[in-house]
């Protein structure tokens, strides 16, 4: 496990820009696409934005891009808690990634269906051994969560699924998700963590004892892949080190 600690979100976002156009050069010096999974949420929009302009945009070889998402609110991605109409709007609608290799969950179907098709869609990528996604971006919630693995959720304990979809009752709303098996096969995920309300839940995740209902991004462990935790100077308060 790999820790990255900077001073405030615009340096963290810039320096996940950095490693994020560097992993994709790497990557694809040794292979023809990149997989990478994207996250929702404040964090990522800043690194979006930085993404969508000069110079990573120049840098970053867009057509061989493709994208997925951890999990999605399920709303159409109109609405502004959607997180690929978020994606769309603060980079993928700046750069040019066939649209056939962007891959949002079809919230115009039924919850459960559209976890089939994610599902489907993810089989068609990835065997049943080995790496999964070249890079998974994360975040993780004041409450521990993440992807849309919420404390105390059946879906956090998910052993063989790769999607879930489920009724997340402190919403009033359905959640659309991957689960930690298919996760933890990347080749690489990258947890972006800002702001001083995650310092108490980061030091339970990461230095706490494993309770997984109540901090569920604890289930994140790789099982052969890269985990890197790149955080700001408050999120980081807490830690030991510090």
């Amino acid at each position: 496990m790999q820790r990255i600690i900077k001073k405030n979100p615009a340096d963290l976002a810039r320096a996940a820009a950095d490693f994020i156009a560097k992993r994709i050069k790497e990557v694809l010096k040794k292979q023809d696409r990149f997989t990478i999974a994207l996250s929702g949420g404040s964090t990522p929009k800043a690194l979006h934005e930085l993404l969508a302009k000069s110079p990573y945009a120049d840098q970053i070889p867009w057509l061989q891009l493709h994208v997925f998402w951890g999990d999605e609110r399920y709303v159409p991605i109109e609405d502004e808690q959607s997180n690929a109409g978020m994606a769309y709007d603060t980079l993928l609608g700046h750069v040019y990634t066939p649209e056939d290799q962007i891959h949002v969950w079809r919230t115009d179907l039924e919850p459960d269906a559209a976890a089939a098709d994610y599902d489907r869609i993810l089989h068609e990528y990835f065997g049943d051994a080995g790496p999964t996604f070249d890079l998974v971006l994360l975040g993780m919630g004041d409450d521990g969560h993440t992807l849309s693995l919420f404390p105390g959720t059946e879906v956090v304990h998910e052993q063989t699924a790769w999607t879930k979809a489920y009724f997340l009752e402190q919403q009033n709303m359905y959640r659309l998700t991957l689960t930690a098996p298919l996760v933890n096969r990347a080749a690489c995920i990258l947890f972006l963590v800002a702001g001083p309300k995650k310092a108490a839940p980061l030091r339970e995740v990461m230095e706490g004892a494993y309770q997984p209902d109540m901090y569920p991004s604890q289930v994140i462990k790789p099982t052969e892949g890269e985990l890197v935790w790149m955080l700001d100077e408050k999120a980081a308060a807490n830690l030991s080190g510090q």
